[in-house]
């Protein structure tokens, strides 16, 4: 099947630079690379916005052309493509406590149960903290379907829109809310306060993070519903490319104070308007984004979860035992660090989340055989599109 080399290139550069940011519990990757490190928290907002066009077009599409939306059948790929590699990773995190990242971490059942991003004490419990935005993407997988399907029964232009702004309003209503009345309180106290309220109230809650996931839907939406304006958009691909880098730099820019009020507030749908304009980029075969392939890219995005899983323990493994050899060797220190994390991404890859993906396959081809109606012709999405 066609590989999509783009949008492989853009989770590559999600979960790398999610790494760099997380470095920081090895000491960091030296000051030359601080601006990669410092806005490596970006690549989440990019997985949001991937997200949100990929699973949005898995549902729509069928919605579209009218056919009938299966929940079980969703909810049961799901379940099969995050549960094995996550429940491995939590019976690491709980039953070995040598191998945390931070000392405190929060009760197994909120990261049984996905809420640990509204409960979470971040001060205390820091261990595996970052399963913050799986949580966000769990509860976009829960709701969106419903949601989709009850917009598409009486398909409306004006009321997509509708609600479409009106999510943007009321996230940038409540960061507004929460900055001022939780964290401006706090803000000239050097007690650590402020930038705990600012990642537990503004950063952390999927009520406040719904823009990357947005402007994705929008993307598939368009694709979905409006076949002349995608194309139109594909054909278009390295103006996107352009504009979407510079309303990047733009967010960067704002973001130099992370925790300020205008950054809180509009930062979030600024980036993620960026990045969805870089997402239809790298989707089109048209643009240079779309074609470019970079040796190793593709294997990356392919292990990407379970490198977003268990890179901090990998982190946290390699300095605590070869921190005294590796200290003043920075290239063999990051070369080190880059083949441990990608070595065990790619086991767990290879012995646990790729069979439970092919018995999934095997399980929906069986289930799609007892279907009453006649099978339709499967539609076989570019690899770069699954999800």
């Amino acid at each position: 099947m066609q590989r999509l080399p783009g949008l492989d290139l853009l989770r590559a550069i999600a979960i790398v630079w999610v790494m760099l940011f997380h470095s920081y519990i090895v000491g960091g990757i030296g000051e030359r690379f601080a601006m990669l490190q410092n806005y490596g928290w970006m690549g989440v907002d990019l997985f949001f916005v991937l997200s949100g066009y990929l699973i949005g077009s898995q549902l729509l599409k069928p919605l579209s052309r009218g056919e009938p939306l299966s929940f079980t059948d969703f909810y049961l790929r799901r379940a099969f493509r995050v549960l094995p590699v996550l429940w491995l990773m939590l019976a690491l995190y709980f039953m070995w406590p040598a191998c945390r990242e931070a000392a405190g971490i929060q009760p197994l059942w909120q990261f049984l149960t996905f809420t640990l991003n509204f409960l979470i004490d971040y001060q205390h419990n820091k261990a595996f903290s970052h399963l913050w935005s799986l949580c966000v993407e769990e509860h976009f997988y829960l709701l969106f379907p419903w949601l989709a399907w009850w917009l598409t029964r009486r398909p409306s232009t004006a009321r997509f829109i509708a609600i479409c702004v009106a999510l943007v309003i009321t996230g940038m209503a409540l960061r507004g809310y929460v900055w001022q009345y939780s964290m401006a309180p706090v803000r000239d106290l050097d007690d650590g306060r402020f930038g705990l309220r600012f990642v537990e109230g503004i950063y952390y809650p999927t009520y406040t993070r719904l823009d990357g996931l947005l402007a994705g839907v929008v993307l598939a939406t368009i694709k979905a519903y409006r076949p002349l304006l995608w194309a139109h958009l594909q054909a278009n691909a390295n103006r996107l490319m352009l504009g979407g880098l510079a309303v990047v730099a733009a967010a960067i820019w704002l973001f130099q104070d992370r925790t300020g009020f205008w950054p809180s507030v509009l930062g979030y749908p600024l980036l993620s308007t960026g990045l969805a304009l870089l997402v239809a980029a790298a989707s089109s075969a048209q643009g240079l984004l779309g074609t470019v392939r970079v040796p190793g890219a593709g294997w990356i995005a392919l292990i990407s979860y379970s490198l977003y899983l268990s890179h901090k323990i990998v982190f946290h493994l390699v300095e605590s035992t070869f921190a005294a050899s590796l200290e003043g060797h920075g290239a063999l220190a990051f070369a080190t660090y880059a083949v441990a994390t990608l070595s065990v991404g790619s086991l767990l890859y290879l012995v646990l989340e790729r069979p439970f993906l092919r018995l999934r396959e095997r399980f929906s081809g069986s289930r799609a055989t007892r279907q009453i109606q006649p099978p339709l012709k499967p539609t076989l999405l570019p690899v770069g599109e699954r999800e």
